[in-house]
């Protein structure tokens, strides 16, 4: 093991990496991963050989094992994480262990910040009439992860109404270096959530991974990853004047997607990093997965010591944080000659206004352009125009609804509402159009949801409160709402217009991700942008407007008012912010964090240290995934006679794989929970549900944009019977399947599985029967939980698709070869024979899929 050393002036000792060779022309990202490695393996280890010669060893796909010193966690992607483990408990003392042997070997934090809904909106009590309905809905869910909290070791839960995970991690929890048994390390933070990777604008290593790995790596198992690629972002100049953090980021998604930096660490380096805020790092690192690299890595330097100094950090951590990374060569120099793959020059006095939509958020275009281009997607998409003749509804008054309104318009998400220069500047340009009378059109649904108390805390400070109220945008509550999708139904006679007449209304948004189907199943058209525009374009009440030339409103004495009148400035902002934010405000939200409200406190949770499953309940279910199982895995693998549920396109993501949003009453789900007596009014949300496998399994591939080319005239999810051949939906077909013992699969195009880390896009397919996908290509962290679920991912060989293969979809499926040991496998297809690769990409996840996952494989290994 490499000689410890100690921290000057600090009681710490760290293992250390500065003399290792080549270490100063390594990526920061990379110095990290290496010393996790001599930490763990020793100086002699496989691991440390490999990260010596990483771009050998990246070039070759040669794996290591990383051991995260932290697991981070929401609710909803908590709750089944718990439930599994609860559900391993039951298994262990089935198969006569001690179920105590579950237990989290490393420190992890879920925060509860998913399951608020944006109900009431635009009312002084909306805050509380929200946290009401959100504990009445899913009081049993948090009495769960209570219990969690009480039986499992290293296991914290920052209750509801607090904020956003992502920002309260940036804004508290991080640590960028801790002191573990006497030892300094480096913090390393893997989440559940894909968006995990907003904590590397803190020179901390975290991304997103799987839910089902998350278990594993909580219970003692190392995180097993190819050695990336590391690609260079070089950041010179500066934002011009009118431009923000937010088209930042869009800039670089729509930039890095074109590029192609799928499954690649990205970092960021330049003179131009020494002029940019963490919060404004923090917006490009939180859009990470929206451009599909794995990390993107801002080193630490003095902009994060200001910042931890900024958020109420104390006096020794910062100390501590400084002298370690000068000490390991982990501190940032912009003149340092680092040796990455490839660079990429962003200037950033290039940027311009902008908006990313209708449909994806590398889709960005020029705020000068949006109209017209808008108006092209809505041809394009519904052969649909603005100028078609409206509907009158009772919202509107005399004019009539119309394709391309506004219908909700919400300031949400940690990607910007951790950025206090997009905040400020919301709550100025609102200052500015309630002075002159202007206010949200009525039959927009507007919010704000702040990811932190502290921004209604220097809101308020700042006086800007009251203009916000007045133009519409109210707080509704603290939590990922609208961007998750949890924005309610919209108004009334809007929804009742979309549904009967097949309007196409648009939402905006300050968030990360617009697919379709995410925000509102009412809503076709939905698009990304900074805070102050979300305004703009809910006072204007439309996306068929040019800033530039056409009033976004009319002012109370008939004056047009341009969106150039009410933009504040730059100076004003940054004034108001110097003015209004300090560093006690972090300390006095985060003083007791875990504490939560009355509501939190007054829940009773069960002291037993194996759950007490209510076999009536519609929330929490104990799953059938360790269901029979043995001290040692099936003796092979065999695929024969398998038929396909689902034949579907490119850029599937887990957005249409897994269930999500509000759950619609006509659907298997709805009717589930219907005939279990759950009043439609209180069907609730499939996140809420997500411990109950029974309305996850039946929402799965049930997308309501979702296109499955065995049925082409059907959006939804709907499919052919592999039994009769008769259109059914996926869930009832699978079931017919399963009573015929038929295999199924899955085939899929380029980057199957992109979007978030959701879990129960694995976990549905694999509990209909779902053996294997057949893609082009594989997001990361989807093919990871494929694999955890004992899913086999093939892909086609380079150059081949189901198209060129001229596959319908409608063949029987064999695999001939052994996927356990194989590189390569043989598909034939009544008749078609051709190669695919089997996407098992290090020992590890072979290891995982021999024993049908990582579940059942970790039991193993506690129990042997």
């Amino acid at each position: 093991m490499t000689v410890e050393q100690h921290l000057p002036g600090a009681a710490a000792r760290y293992v250390p990496i500065h003399t290792e060779p080549g270490l100063n022309t390594m990526p920061y990202s990379i110095r990290i991963l290496v010393e996790n490695a001599l930490r763990h393996s020793g100086a002699d280890g496989a691991d440390a050989q490999a990260l010596r010669n990483w771009r050998e060893s990246s070039a070759a796909g040669r794996a290591i094992d990383l051991f995260p010193s932290r697991i981070f966690l929401h609710d909803t992607n908590g709750v089944p994480t718990v439930v599994d483990l609860a559900a391993m408990r039951e298994a262990a003392r089935a198969l006569g262990a001690d179920p105590a042997r579950v237990n989290p070997r490393i420190p992890a934090e879920l925060v509860i910040d998913h399951s608020v809904i944006v109900d009431i909106f635009r009312s002084p009590d909306a805050v509380e009439r929200n946290v009401d309905i959100e504990f009445e809905r899913n009081a049993e869910r948090y009495r769960f992860l209570r219990w969690g909290q009480e039986q499992f070791d290293q296991f914290a839960v920052v209750p509801p109404g607090t904020g956003i995970m992502h920002q309260i991690n940036i804004e508290h929890l991080a640590r960028v270096v801790e002191v573990r048994d006497g030892i300094a390390i480096p913090d390393v933070c893997l989440g559940t959530d894909s968006h995990t990777t907003m904590v590397d604008a803190l020179g901390v290593i975290g991304w997103g991974i799987g839910g089902i790995e998350a278990e594993a790596v909580m219970l003692g198992e190392p995180y097993a990853m190819v050695v990336p690629k590391v690609i260079g972002i070089e950041m010179i100049g500066t934002l011009p004047v009118g431009s923000t953090a937010t088209d930042l980021v869009l800039t670089i998604t729509q930039r890095l997607r074109e590029h192609g930096v799928v499954g690649t660490f990205v970092e960021f380096t330049g003179d131009g990093l020494s002029r940019m805020s963490v919060a404004d790092r923090a917006t490009i690192a939180n859009m990470c997965p929206e451009f599909g690299a794995t990390l993107a890595y801002f080193p630490i330097d003095q902009a994060t010591i200001d910042y931890l100094r900024f958020t109420g950090r104390s006096p020794e951590h910062v100390a501590l944080v400084e002298e370690y990374a000068r000490a390991q060569h982990l501190w940032h120099e912009p003149t340092d000659p680092i040796d990455f793959d490839e660079r990429i020059v962003v200037d950033l006095s290039t940027i311009v206004a902008s908006v990313a939509g209708p449909r994806r958020p590398q889709d960005r275009v020029s705020l000068d352009v949006a109209k017209s281009t808008f108006r092209a997607d809505l041809a394009e998409l519904t052969a649909q125009s603005p100028d078609d003749p409206g509907f009158a509804i009772d919202s509107t008054g005399a004019r009539g609804l119309r394709n391309g309104d506004v219908a909700i318009a919400a300031i949400t998400s940690c990607t910007n509402t951790s950025n206090p220069e997009v905040m400020v500047a919301a709550g100025l340009l609102a200052r500015n159009a309630a002075a002159y009378g202007l206010t949200a059109k009525p039959w927009v649904k507007s919010s704000l949801s702040p990811g932190s108390r502290v921004v209604t805390d220097y809101l308020d400070r700042a006086g800007l409160t009251p203009a916000l109220d007045a133009t519409g945008f109210r707080l509704v509550g603290f939590g990922c709402m609208t961007c998750i999708g949890a924005s309610g139904p919209l108004i009334d006679d809007v929804q009742l217009a979309v549904r009967e007449h097949g309007l196409s209304v648009a939402a905006v948004l300050s968030g990360n991700r617009n697919f379709d189907g995410r925000i509102n199943p009412d809503v076709r058209l939905n698009y990304l942008m900074s805070p102050p525009l979300v305004i703009a374009y809910g006072i204007a009440g439309t996306m068929d407007i040019d800033f530039d030339r056409e009033p976004l409103g009319i002012a109370q004495d008939g004056t047009p008012v341009m969106l150039a009148d009410i933009w504040p400035s730059v100076v004003e902002t940054r004034a108001v912010i110097a003015e209004s934010i300090t560093p006690q405000m972090f300390s006095a939200a985060y003083s007791d964090v875990f504490r939560g409200d009355a509501h939190w406190r007054a829940l009773t949770t069960p002291t037993a240290a194996t759950y007490e499953w209510d076999n009536t309940s519609t929330y929490l279910r104990l799953p059938p995934y360790f269901d029979g199982i043995t001290s040692e895995p099936a003796p092979e693998w065999t695929l024969n006679g398998g038929r396909v549920l689902a034949y579907l396109g490119d850029q599937i993501t887990t957005d249409h794989l897994s269930p999500a949003g509000a759950i619609p009453p006509h659907t298997p789900a709805g009717a589930y929970l219907t005939a279990q007596g759950v009043p439609r009014s209180q069907l609730n949300t499939y996140a809420s549900r997500r411990g109950n496998h029974e309305v996850m399994m039946r929402g799965c591939l049930a997308n309501v944009r979702l296109r499955n080319r065995l049925v082409p005239q059907r959006e939804g999810g709907y499919t052919l019977s592999p039994v009769s051949g008769v259109e059914r939906t996926i869930y009832d077909a699978a079931l017919e399947a399963r009573a015929a013992d038929i295999p199924l699969l899955i085939i899929g195009g380029k980057l199957y599985g992109a979007g978030s880390s959701r879990d129960w896009a694995a976990k549905g397919p694999a509990l209909l029967g779902v053996r294997v996908v057949l893609a082009e290509s594989f997001e990361r962290i989807h093919r990871s939980n494929l694999i955890g679920m004992g899913i086999l991912p093939l892909e086609f060989e380079d150059g081949q698709s189901a198209e060129s293969l001229h596959l319908t979809g409608r063949e029987t499926f064999t695999v001939v070869g052994n996927p356990r040991s194989d590189d390569v496998v043989a598909v034939t297809a009544d008749g078609i024979t051709f190669p695919a690769r089997v996407r098992l990409d290090t020992p590890r996840e072979r290891t995982y899929f021999a024993h049908g996952g990582i579940m059942p494989f970790v039991l193993r290994q506690l129990i042997a």
